[in-house]
């Protein structure tokens, strides 16, 4: 049985939610015993969130269709980080700081808040889990900051995945702190080399492949013929990605999120990670809500919010076909 079935199969499971909010979930054991939250929808869509991580490894549309990548090879051994789904990325992102790539959000355990503040949605017609995580002794040694992060995962009643990040200064003895941050969601595709992202186009952005130097984009839209690790600056809050052999077009759109992070290893390092299976770049793309650029800042007190939301349009478009009207416009 692959790790990828374990990471995804629930067994034992019990209602959650809090006497303060209509939250409606299932709280199973996972991989290896560990605690996840499962969210439905009445449709048929479904999502998984590991209490390890505050980490979603699935989301599944209505027809039972899993939407992201996690690798045959993914572990749930802490402290490594769960390869797919949607890693946290938090105090850093990558190697943008002084302490471990990526941060330590994603190989922490975190825990559901069953009395959250206040969201200024409306949650009534979803399936939605708060979670909370505050550092240790250990985690202080690390990065020497107080904080309070509270996460949302919610489903909505089209299939949506939401997730909102709300991250507030708790240093007592008033010390500002700084951070990077992404949802680094890897989404399941076909074939990479049928696939498309619109929004990008003509942006700048950093080549971490090329020691962080800034380009400009050219051509009408990112297709993909080789490794790629780039920083697109100052994004469009929406985003689409095109899979023209499955006809589904994934829609990002995000808040407080400036930046966006487009990666997939490709074949070399792909056979070089313990984790990911050698072909797997071949089904996955990584298109990440972040903030890169300019480190967010909050001062005691004070709250920072991300949000992504994610949904599919079924799609025939062909090159150059996408409706921007439907696909990037309004919300």
């Amino acid at each position: 049985m692959s790790t990828e079935k374990n990471l995804s199969s629930p067994s034992v499971s019990v209602s959650g939610g809090s006497s303060s909010s209509t939250s409606r979930y299932e709280l199973c054991k996972g991989f290896n015993g560990y605690d996840k939250v499962l969210l439905r929808n009445p449709r048929g869509s479904s999502a998984e969130v590991y209490l390890y991580g505050g980490h979603v490894t699935s989301w599944k549309n209505e027809r039972r269709e899993e939407l992201l990548f996690l690798s045959s090879k993914a572990t749930l051994k802490p402290p490594k980080a769960i390869r797919g789904g949607i890693p946290i990325c938090f105090p850093q992102f990558g190697s943008h700081g002084t302490i471990d790539q990526h941060g330590f959000a994603r190989n922490r355990f975190w825990i559901i808040d069953n009395d959250p503040h206040p969201f200024p949605t409306n949650t009534s017609n979803k399936a939605f889990v708060d979670l909370i995580f505050k550092p240790s002794e250990a985690d202080m040694k690390i990065w020497p900051h107080n904080f309070e992060f509270r996460l949302r995962v919610a489903l909505g009643p089209g299939g949506e995945l939401m997730l909102t990040s709300r991250i507030r200064n708790t240093n007592p003895e008033g010390k500002p702190f700084s951070f990077t941050f992404a949802y680094h969601t890897y989404f399941s595709v076909s074939d990479i080399s049928e696939v498309r992202v619109e929004g990008l186009e003509t942006l700048d952005y950093l080549d971490n492949l090329q020691k962080k130097e800034l380009f400009t984009e050219q051509g009408d839209a990112l297709t993909f013929e080789s490794e790629v690790d780039k920083i697109y600056l100052s994004t469009p809050t929406k985003i689409a990605i095109l899979d023209h052999e499955k006809k589904r077009t994934f829609e990002l759109r995000k808040d407080g999120l400036p930046d966006a992070v487009v990666w997939n290893p490709w074949e070399k390092k792909a056979k070089a990670m313990a984790d990911f299976g050698d072909d797997e770049y071949k089904h996955m793309l990584c298109v990440e809500a972040a903030a890169v650029e300019m480190p967010i800042t909050l001062k005691p007190g004070e709250e920072w919010k991300g949000r992504l939301e994610l949904s599919t349009v079924p799609s025939s478009y062909c090159s150059g076909q996408l409706d921007p009207q439907k696909v990037l416009g309004g919300i």
